[in-house]
């Protein structure tokens, strides 16, 4: 398993760096590799002061948040399928995202807490509003993981509708058009700043959700099995609700709304490695770091030179996924 995950790695680091070479400056894998070698170890490239501003100001720090992001968003769904024992559960469809998405939105554009909790801050409360609506609706409803599913596409109907109602009201013309071109997802323009707290997230929140791995794979089998083995139900649940919320969260402020990642992933994952998250885990982050990086390469090259929103991407390879999942459950 460790040789998977070391190739996963590498094919990753090569994605990344060919990602990179993406575009009109004719930049080559050998001159990025060159370039981020000549950074971390010293030495001089070939490239104009040009060249080295697209590859570290630009193309390199949106392809690493690609990864970051595609790996957080991977993790959130599989914990999502596991806690819900629903595999149609992710942030995207439960309604996280777009309660996220309204708490960004307010803080830009209404400021409502600006410089006190920041758009992350505003996103991740958002996104633990819009999680407690749907676990509130979806008892109401009964509490099947059905119920839950249904009360999240009514969550994320809403909370779209806010966001909406928000721009429209608050925003100019430029305002508008730069929110709903985020909103769609969009990685263009990072900082390493967010890059960097985006990418500590993930990997904290990797750690945690591998700390009670033993945990997930005992609510697989439901809450009572799970208790009977010696999981504190209220606890775990709250800690990993929380860790999925703060991810979504800081994916979404940086990037918007992407959709599906974590819907299509996870059963990919357990395709190749089995249910196990001890071991699935690893290799579901990778696998989501890989996609969405290709996603956002996708996105840049279909309609050159204008970029197309990631989350289109990501959409148009989930929604079929999403139906298969759904007519294989149905099946069952």
């Amino acid at each position: 398993m460790a040789a998977l995950w070391l190739g996963g790695l590498v094919l990753l680091v090569m994605s990344i760096g060919f990602a990179v070479t993406i575009g009109p400056s004719g930049l080559g894998f050998g001159d990025v590799m060159g370039s981020l070698r000549a950074n971390v170890f010293g030495g001089r490239t070939d490239l104009s002061g040009l060249q080295e501003s697209i590859i570290w100001k630009l193309r390199l720090p949106q392809s690493v948040l690609a990864a970051a992001c595609g790996a957080g968003l991977a993790v959130c769904g599989a914990v999502l399928q596991s806690l819900l024992r629903n595999p149609l559960a992710d942030p995207f469809v439960l309604g996280v995202s777009s309660g996220a998405s309204v708490g960004a939105v307010s803080v830009i554009l209404l400021g409502v807490g600006a410089g006190v909790i920041g758009m992350a801050g505003g996103a991740f409360l958002g996104a633990l509003a819009a999680f407690g609506l749907v676990l509130l609706l979806a008892k109401l409803a009964g509490g099947t993981t059905d119920r839950v599913v249904l009360a999240g596409i009514a969550a994320t109907q809403l909370f779209s509708a806010l966001t909406s109602f928000i721009v429209y009201t608050s925003a100019d013309a430029e305002q508008t058009r730069g929110v709903l071109f985020w909103l769609l997802g969009s990685l263009s323009s990072p900082t390493w700043t967010e890059v960097a707290v985006c990418g500590a997230v993930t990997i904290v929140g990797l750690v945690l959700c591998l700390l009670f791995s033993g945990a997930l794979d005992a609510f697989a089998f439901g809450n009572d099995a799970a208790a009977s083995l010696g999981v504190n139900i209220v606890r775990t649940r709250l800690i990993l609700l929380c860790v999925t919320a703060l991810i979504t969260a800081v994916v979404v402020s940086v990037s918007g709304a992407i959709g599906f990642v974590g819907l299509v992933l996870p059963h990919a994952a357990r395709a190749i490695v089995g249910v196990r998250h001890r071991i699935m885990m690893p290799t579901l982050a990778l696998l989501g770091a890989l996609f969405l990086v290709w996603a956002d390469v996708a996105g840049r090259v279909l309609i050159a030179p204008q970029e197309l929103p990631i989350g289109v991407i990501t959409a148009i390879v989930g929604v079929p996924a999403f139906v298969l999942v759904l007519i294989r459950q149905g099946r069952r």
